[in-house]
C-alpha cells in the first residue's frame, strides 16, 4: 500500500484520474441521486459500491428498487470476485480504485470496525454518500473526524443502527421522551463485555488476501482464521485492538436506543463509573467458544449518569435496548419490541401511525440521498452513541469514576482517560490530520 492512504481532498482528486473532473465540487450530488422519480432506466438508479463483502455485507444486499449494484471491494480479492460474480458487478482489491468510479454514487461500508473511519472519510472526499455499519468507530476521535468529513463535503452518512427505523422502537422512544412513564430515573441495559487480547498461532495467509491492508491502522499480527472471521471463536469483533468488543458490538444498538429514547442524540452522559471486581482483560493463546471468552470481560458493572439525573446500569437488561423506569411506570424497548407497564399508559393515538410509517433503514438512506435531509441515524447521532460505548470500555480500563464533558468531548483534567480517546495508528493508514 502507498502513502496515498493519507490523502486530503485535493490530493485525492489530483491522483485519481476519474475524480479529476466532476467530483471536484464537494456540493455535487451524484448523478443517480438526481434521477426523476418516474424514470425506470438503469442509469436513473443510485449506483452502489461495497467496501468489505464478508458476512455482514451479504446481509445488506436487499436494497430498495431504486438502487443498482456497481462494484464491490475487499482486501480478500477472491471473496470480492465471488460476490461480484453473484450480483453481476465489478470487483476491486483496493477500495480507493472503486471510489474513483463515476458511476458509484454511494458506498456501503461493511469492513471491520478498525477500518470504518478511513473508509468513510475517503468516500466523503470522493463525493460519495455513505452507509456505514455499526459500531461506527473504533475511537471517539475517529467519530468526530467522520462528522467533520460528512459536513465539509455535504455527504449523507447513515449508520447501520437499524432499530432507529423500526416502528415499535420509534413509538417507544417517543413515549419515553413525551413523559408517558413520568420522569425517568433509571435505565437497565445488557451487561456488554469489553474486548480481550489475543495471541493466536500463525497460519498461512490465504492466497489473494492482503493481510497488511486488512490490519490497516493496527500493528500487523500473525494471520489466524479465528481473528479474520467475525464472531467465530470468537473473531475480531471481540478482540482489542480491532474492536471494542460487544460493548461496541451489541452496545452500539442498546446504548443507541437509550440515547434515542432519552433525547440525547446531540449529547451524552456526564459521568461513567464501575462497581465490582477489577477488569483484567485476558490474553488468549488459543481459540475458544465465543461466549466463554466474553464471560471473562463482562465485569465490573458499568454505570452512566446524565446531567439531569437518569442513571444507566449495564446488568441484565435487553441486548438491543433498555428498561426505562419512571415514577409512573416502565417501558421496555428492544429490537422491534415495545412493552409498557402498566399497559393502560400506552394510549398514544399516534402509535399506529408511527408503526405503519416504518419504511426501513435503507429506504430512509435512499430517501435522504435524494432530499439531502439528514437520515434517522445521521453520522453525528451515531458518533454520540458510539462514544457512549467507548466510555463504558474506558471506565473498565481505568477502573475509576470519570467525568465526561459531552460538549468538548474530553475527560476534564484527566490525561490518563483522555489517552483512550484515540489510539496509535500504523503508517500509512492513519486518519488525515485535516479532512
Amino acid at each position: 500500500m502507498t502513502k496515498s492512504f493519507r490523502v486530503d481532498r485535493r490530493e485525492f482528486l489530483r491522483t485519481g484520474a476519474a475524480l479529476a473532473g466532476g467530483l471536484a465540487l464537494p456540493t455535487l450530488i451524484p448523478h443517480g441521486v438526481l434521477a426523476a422519480a418516474d424514470r425506470s432506466g438503469a442509469n436513473d438508479r443510485i449506483g452502489i459500491g461495497y467496501i468489505g463483502v464478508g458476512r455482514r455485507a451479504m446481509q445488506l444486499m436487499n436494497l430498495p428498487k431504486e438502487s443498482r449494484f456497481i462494484a464491490v471491494s475487499d482486501a480478500y480479492l477472491p471473496r470480492a470476485e465471488e460476490v461480484a460474480k453473484k450480483i453481476r458487478c465489478r470487483s476491486y482489491h483496493d477500495y480507493r480504485r472503486m471510489l474513483e468510479q463515476k458511476d458509484v454514487d454511494a458506498v456501503i461500508i461493511a469492513s471491520p470496525d478498525h477500518w470504518h473511519a478511513l473508509h468513510a472519510i475517503h468516500a466523503c472526499q470522493a463525493g460519495k454518500d455513505v452507509y456505514v455499519e455499526k459500531p461506527m468507530t473504533l475511537t471517539v476521535q475517529e467519530g468526530r473526524k467522520m462528522v467533520e468529513a460528512a459536513r465539509k463535503y455535504q455527504r449523507i452518512v447513515q449508520c447501520g443502527s437499524q432499530q432507529r427505523s423500526m416502528g415499535p422502537n420509534i413509538h417507544g422512544s417517543a413515549m419515553v421522551r413525551d413523559g408517558v412513564i413520568g420522569k425517568v430515573h433509571t435505565v437497565v441495559c445488557f451487561n456488554y463485555p469489553s474486548p480481550w487480547e489475543v495471541r493466536f498461532p500463525e497460519q498461512p495467509v490465504p492466497v489473494g488476501l492482503d493481510w497488511d491492508a486488512w490490519c490497516g491502522q493496527v500493528d500487523v499480527v500473525p494471520f489466524n482464521e479465528d481473528i479474520f472471521t467475525p464472531r467465530a471463536k470468537p473473531g475480531w469483533i471481540s478482540f482489542r485492538p480491532f474492536s471494542g468488543g460487544e460493548m461496541t458490538g451489541w452496545g452500539a444498538h442498546g446504548l443507541d436506543q437509550i440515547q434515542s429514547a432519552l433525547g440525547r442524540d446531540d449529547s451524552g452522559p456526564t459521568e461513567v463509573w464501575v462497581e465490582g471486581e477489577k477488569f483484567v482483560p485476558p490474553t488468549e493463546t488459543r481459540p475458544q467458544p465465543f461466549n466463554d471468552g466474553n464471560a471473562l470481560c463482562d465485569h465490573p458493572t458499568v454505570f452512566f449518569r446524565y446531567a439531569d439525573g437518569p442513571v444507566v446500569k449495564l446488568t441484565d437488561g435487553p441486548h438491543g435496548g433498555g428498561i426505562f423506569i419512571g415514577d409512573k411506570g416502565r417501558i421496555t424497548i428492544d429490537r422491534g419490541i415495545c412493552k409498557v407497564v402498566p399497559a393502560g399508559l400506552d394510549t398514544d393515538p399516534e402509535k399506529s401511525k408511527r408503526i405503519r410509517g416504518y419504511k426501513g433503514h435503507f429506504q430512509n438512506w435512499f430517501d435522504c440521498m435524494r432530499s439531502r435531509q439528514l437520515p434517522v441515524a445521521d453520522v453525528e447521532i451515531a458518533h454520540r452513541s458510539a462514544t457512549m460505548c467507548h466510555l463504558g470500555n474506558i471506565a473498565r480500563w481505568t477502573n475509576r469514576k470519570l467525568t465526561w464533558d459531552p460538549v468538548k468531548e474530553t475527560f476534564p483534567n484527566d490525561p490518563e482517560a483522555n489517552a483512550y480517546l484515540s489510539r496509535p495508528q500504523r503508517k500509512p493508514y492513519q486518519l488525515p490530520e485535516s479532512v
